[in-house]
């Protein structure tokens, strides 16, 4: 007869031990592979983009162009949800308190860079925000209406300068892209304008062409109009003229060294897994290279201007530096407490 070895308790302890290790060991093995397996399946529903502008701006246009192409890329449907207001920033907030699952995306104005230093966005767009694409500029100008007594940039500036605080202009928001290019522009023009804040520039353009305001500050919304007739293009903002109204000087071509361009980029709520940051990085890219969004681009006189998030991540904290300086040259602080 056998007899069984002697119990020892420090013996039954090491091989329990060792058997949670190895079943620990086993279980941190497939944690790998269902990430890869989750991310495989994503997108399983639709997603949601959340375009901070109101239906039918220019940011618009572009953004739902590049939705349609990505959610054939995702084989999903991407549905763009408008949440305006506070320019831009009702949209971005919402964005940025979405959990981070890759199902809540949208558009990240580049003004987040100047909002956040400004108190109007609680967070810090460095950091607190996942990128996933540069996409496309915009071609900003002021325009007039065709009966409009200002015939050049240069009627605007002599009437600003008798009459200061006369003329109005109309923006799509206090602090945003149209807003502080304008007073830019005044400041180095040495005049004082009364500025017009609209939730976006598509009703800023309406009560414009209506004869209720003098000038329109805003990207390319304009154009159709301007084409047809209706509105008078007096300058653009860019570095170069704008390919389609190569007869209209640029800001700096008129002797004001002021250039804005406010390129649009996508972005996720920070957190989103790496994998789902990959898919959607990939699909995005493919959507900006895409002929359909070129021929929107164009049409929106929008350049292309496409980085990669990570690269998008590197030229936001740029912009904040630039920012913090033009925030305090044009007393940005003083301008929103006087609304």
């Amino acid at each position: 007869m056998t007899q069984g070895l002697p119990f020892n308790p420090k013996r039954r302890q090491l091989l329990i031990g060792g058997a949670a290790a190895a079943a620990a060991g086993t279980a941190g093995m497939l944690l790998p592979g269902v990430a890869r397996a989750a991310a495989a399946e994503y997108p399983e529903r639709p997603i949601t983009f959340i375009c901070p502008w109101p239906v039918g701006g220019t940011a618009d246009q572009s953004m739902r162009a590049l939705c349609q192409v990505a959610s054939g890329i995702l084989k999903q449907s991407i549905v763009v949800e408008n949440r305006a207001g506070a320019s831009g920033m009702i949209g971005t907030k919402a964005l940025a308190r979405a959990n981070p699952d890759g199902y809540t995306i949208g558009q990240i104005p580049i003004s987040v860079t100047r909002f956040s230093q400004l108190g109007m966005l609680q967070l810090d767009p460095r950091t607190e925000l996942t990128y996933l694409a540069r996409t496309s500029g915009q071609t900003f100008g002021i325009a007039v209406p065709t009966n409009s007594r200002f015939k050049t940039l240069q009627d605007v500036v002599a009437a600003a300068k008798a009459s200061p605080g006369r003329i109005t202009y109309a923006h799509a928001g206090i602090g945003g892209a149209t807003h502080v290019g304008m007073e830019q522009f005044a400041l180095a023009a040495g005049v004082k304008f009364n500025a017009i804040a609209y939730k976006g520039g598509a009703s800023a353009l309406q009560d414009v062409l209506a004869g209720q305001v003098d000038l329109l500050a805003d990207s390319s919304s304009w154009a159709p109009h301007v084409e047809a007739g209706k509105l008078r293009l007096l300058s653009t903002w860019g570095e170069q003229r704008a390919t389609r109204f190569k007869d209209t000087p640029t800001l700096k071509e008129l002797g004001y060294n002021v250039v804005v361009e406010a390129p649009n980029g996508i972005g996720a709520p920070k957190g989103l897994p790496a994998a789902v940051e990959r898919k959607l990085r990939d699909a995005f890219r493919a959507a900006v290279a895409s002929t359909e969004f070129h021929n929107v681009a164009a049409r929106l006189d929008a350049p292309v201007m496409y980085l990669d998030g990570p690269d998008y991540k590197k030229y936001v904290a740029t912009v904040y530096d630039q920012e913090t300086q033009l925030i305090q040259k044009l007393r940005l602080k003083e301008l929103l407490q006087q609304g």
